[in-house]
């Protein structure tokens, strides 16, 4: 288990370089089986969950080769479908949830797909009925063996379009049943479809292959099914969590710093929501900009003069992914403000480290947590924690590194599945972090 032992206190300054967006490449990437000719991906992130996933499709027979840095080719013309019966396939599918997207591709374009029970987060139950419910109504048959924990989808006679209101606006359903539908004979319609930047981006990727997908944007999808695709080269987004991370960083270190090239048009109410609590955000070309913020910063409240609620939703409403970094910048605000995370029933449950930090927190429910903040009256406290998730663990981390004294984390490996070579990045704008072990 990794360890990062963080010096924090320290004002950090300069330029820090989003990475590629994770969410967007494990559904990119999952894309290139729905095609026997090249793809090229460019601006994918060095991170533990996209590895895995690259190194998953390599084991079934995509080849795989690295062009540059973040820069890859795939052909998958030549698929081993075999290895997905076998024991390596039970263990490089259940250590990444982001792993059920090759579902839809490969029973789009074979007739099957299969996939042992994913793992991830363990930040509350995240269902995977809406996957399977949009392949069945493609026509798809469904089996679950329950003993192995192994799921699996099967179309003998082809897919075809149909009519579906999802139950819920998943960004991964939605992603798996359109990469099915693509290729499914007829009209595909798919109304509460989930209209995140990232399934946008994938969208825009599969009608640069041949699809035909209109509504992209929207929460109501319509393809037309094709016979078959063909490359393409695309460039995956900066990652919006990231820069979200980056935001709060600047603010809770009283650092003044530059965030570059991150896609504006993309972010949606991103830093209107880091303004509501007084984060001074500059829009300079294409970069955000942060200044110091030498004399803190200010929760808003609503008009009525209520106390604030910042709470998640689905795209274009606030990501979930960045509650946690909200609610770690609002311990050192001016004012206080309701958290309420709507989505996941685990993720508030870091709050208690937090706490022996130093914080004043009150955690309702697993929902919902007040924060009280300090105003930089009294600076967070060093400690020693474990990271329990990606988010929270930059959660922690970007804690720490406002904290007095010497704090140390440990399972650093959680952070390190959502976040590029995070600790030289960094130090180049002055942090004072160690990897131990």
């Amino acid at each position: 288990m990794g360890t990062f032992q963080i010096e924090g206190g320290q004002q950090l300054s300069g330029e820090i370089q989003p990475q590629g967006a994770k969410n967007e490449a494990l559904q990119i990437l999952c894309a290139v089986l729905l095609t026997s000719e090249e793809v090229v991906i460019n601006n994918i992130p060095d991170i533990l969950d996209v590895n895995k996933l690259i190194k998953l499709l390599e084991n079934l027979g995509v080849k795989i080769k690295k062009l540059g840095k973040g820069s890859y080719s795939f052909k998958s013309d030549d698929l081993d479908l075999d290895y997905l019966s076998s024991a390596q396939f039970k263990i490089d599918g259940s250590g990444l949830r982001g792993s059920i997207m090759i579902v839809g591709p490969l029973l789009a374009r074979f007739g099957k797909g299969f996939i042992p029970k994913p793992g991830g987060d363990k930040i509350g139950r995240r269902r995977l009925d809406t996957h399977f419910e949009g392949f069945i109504k493609l026509g798809a048959q469904f089996r679950y063996n329950k003993e192995e924990r192994f799921y699996g989808v099967e179309a003998p006679n082809g897919l075809k379009g149909d009519f579906m209101l999802l139950e819920e606006a998943s960004v991964t359903g939605t992603a798996n049943i359109v990469m099915a539908a693509v290729l499914a004979s007829g009209t595909t319609t798919i109304y509460n479809a989930a209209c995140e930047p990232y399934l946008q981006q994938l969208c825009a990727m599969l009608n640069a292959m041949g699809a035909k997908i209109s509504g992209v944007g929207s929460n109501l999808l319509t393809i037309e099914g094709v016979d078959s695709l063909k490359g393409c080269e695309h460039r995956i987004l900066p990652d919006m969590i990231e820069i979200g991370s980056w935001i709060g960083l600047a603010a809770m270190t009283k650092s003044e710093i530059t965030i570059k090239d991150v896609r504006w048009d993309m972010l949606g109410i991103i830093p209107t929501t880091f303004r509501k609590l007084g984060i001074t955000i500059e829009r300079k070309g294409d970069d955000i900009f942060i200044p110091a913020h030498t004399n803190g910063y200010e929760v808003q409240s609503f008009i009525d003069g209520s106390i604030m609620n910042i709470s998640d939703a689905p795209w274009p409403g606030f990501t979930p992914d960045l509650l946690s970094i909200l609610l770690v910048v609002a311990t050192q605000a001016r004012g206080s403000v309701l958290i309420h995370q709507k989505m996941f029933e685990s993720r508030l449950f870091f709050v208690d480290k937090l706490i022996d930090m130093g914080a004043k927190i009150i955690l309702c429910d697993p929902h919902r947590a007040t924060v009280i903040g300090h105003d930089f009256q009294s600076q967070l406290k060093a400690t020693t924690m474990t990271s329990p998730d990606i988010r929270a663990g930059i959660s922690l981390l970007i804690a720490a590194l406002s904290a007095k004294g010497t704090s140390t984390i440990h399972n650093i490996e959680q952070i390190d599945r959502g976040y590029e070579n995070i600790e030289e990045r960094l130090k180049n704008i002055g942090a004072r972090i160690k990897r131990i072990a």
